[in-house]
């Protein structure tokens, strides 16, 4: 347990609920995977059509955002070889609105946990927070561009393609939304979140096709993941069809790829880790089941009643964003949280950070905060409690389920027990147990 004084929480260390914890079967859920065998040579085809349309010389700036993309350095890398060869000169502009603490050092510190750096690529990373105002919308924010990418001959974006956390439209989380607010650096993403988040469907593909009107934008490589987070495909996307039918089409189908919780109720849902790395919301609301910003409509599933959270990811570098969608933390997550990157972030996103940035429910230790939802969670008969737990948002296939869960889990088809049931058991200071080997990420 912590020894730093927690202020206003220090008497909280007094408060020790007790509850039943449940025994929990090691669950692998299965998917129909679809999986891009080779990355490098999937890039380098998708690029194809581009090849005659790049003069020997020009300048390249190309796209690096702050989501925990699996194959972001590998795809970025392999399109900054591919320019080379043209006789192009590539570099690499992060792209990510008010990320890394809203400032040029803390993105490319982002950048660098990725892999994506000047030595590994063998192309200059160029950060800055300047941006060039293009335009202002008819009732709408204005356009901002990334100084560095405006002084490029032509534009390369590189991002996935999922739902987005916020809002849901044609054009969610992808191309678009790397153009407007990515390149919008921390300026142009408050322009566009300053209209609330429901308005970003609107607003996300409208100040992207401005950019577009530059003439400067070459297109987009768009990457798709599967529910193991591996990449299931990337695809070419013309400049014309960035933030229109094109893109909403590579949406539905990252859509149907997306992984998800098997099960329709929970009492609670312990998250071992959330992060920006994760998701933007640091949790995806398409997982838990829960948005929680004003205008924007609630997901129809799953409900779960009580969700606690372990700890903030290291590459989130203390920016704690969605944390609000927890009820309950252990003390040890206050400690990692940067409030300043937290606030700068929650700032930037408008209506979206009003609910995520408020602190749950903080008790000394792991064991504390799982027995205060377990309490909370209006179950009369707490031994019988329906919880589940997972690493993140991310891994919907590694699961510890409630044992008193069992008959759904073996009447469930996309579902395995894969080990022997796991005992309610704590590590020293009331951590949280190790995971079993049976479910090793894969």
């Amino acid at each position: 347990m912590s020894t730093t004084n927690l202020g206003p929480f220090e008497r909280v260390r007094e408060i020790k609920p007790e509850a039943p914890f449940p025994t929990l079967l090691p669950v692998r859920q299965s998917y129909a995977t679809q999986v891009e065998p080779d990355v490098v040579a999937a890039t380098r085809r998708e690029l194809e059509p581009l090849r005659g349309a790049i003069a020997a010389g020009a300048r390249i700036a190309v796209t690096a955002g702050s989501r925990g993309i699996h194959d972001a350095a590998t795809v970025v890398g392999a399109a900054c070889a591919w320019l080379k060869e043209l006789g192009a000169s590539p570099f690499v502009v992060p792209a990510m609105g008010s990320h890394g603490g809203a400032t040029a050092e803390g993105q490319l510190a982002v950048l660098a946990s990725y892999g994506i750096t000047e030595q590994a690529l063998g192309v200059p990373v160029l950060a800055t927070m300047e941006t060039v105002v293009l335009d202002r919308l008819p009732g709408g924010p204005e356009v901002h561009l990334d100084r560095n990418a405006h002084e490029a001959d032509g534009i390369l974006l590189v991002n996935r393609i999922k739902l987005h956390t916020d809002f849901h439209g044609e054009i969610e989380s992808g191309l678009a939304k790397i153009a407007a607010i990515g390149l919008g650096k921390q300026k142009g993403a408050e322009g566009i979140h300053a209209y609330g988040s429901a308005a970003l469907a609107e607003w996300l593909p409208a100040v992207a096709r401005r950019i577009i009107e530059t003439g400067k934008v070459l297109g987009g490589l768009a990457i798709l993941e599967n529910a193991h987070e591996h990449t299931a495909k990337i695809a070419y996307v013309p400049a014309a069809g960035i933030g229109g039918p094109a893109e909403t089409a590579l949406l539905r189908e990252a859509g149907e790829l997306l992984g998800r919780l098997p099960f329709e109720q929970l009492d609670v849902l312990c998250i071992d880790e959330m992060g920006k790395d994760k998701s933007g919301a640091g949790m995806d609301t398409n997982v838990i089941g829960r948005m929680w910003v004003p205008g924007a409509g609630e997901p129809e599933r799953p409900s779960i009643t009580c969700i606690t959270v372990h700890a903030i990811s290291k590459a989130s570098y203390g920016n704690a964003a969605g944390i609000g969608l927890a009820d309950y933390v252990p003390f040890r997550v206050l400690e990692e949280i940067d409030m300043y990157a937290l606030y700068v972030n929650s700032l930037t996103s408008g209506t979206g950070g009003i609910r995520r940035t408020k602190l749950p429910m903080a008790l000394p230790t792991d064991r504390d905060t799982i027995a205060a939802a377990v309490l909370m969670c209006g179950r009369p008969d707490p031994e019988n409690v329906r919880l589940v737990r997972m690493r993140d948002t991310l891994d919907t296939v590694n699961l510890l389920v409630a044992e008193g869960m069992r008959a759904e889990v073996e009447a469930h088809p996309n579902l395995s027990i894969v080990g022997d049931p796991v005992k309610p058991t704590w590590a020293e200071g009331g951590v949280l147990p190790a995971w079993p080997d049976e479910l090793a990420p894969i």
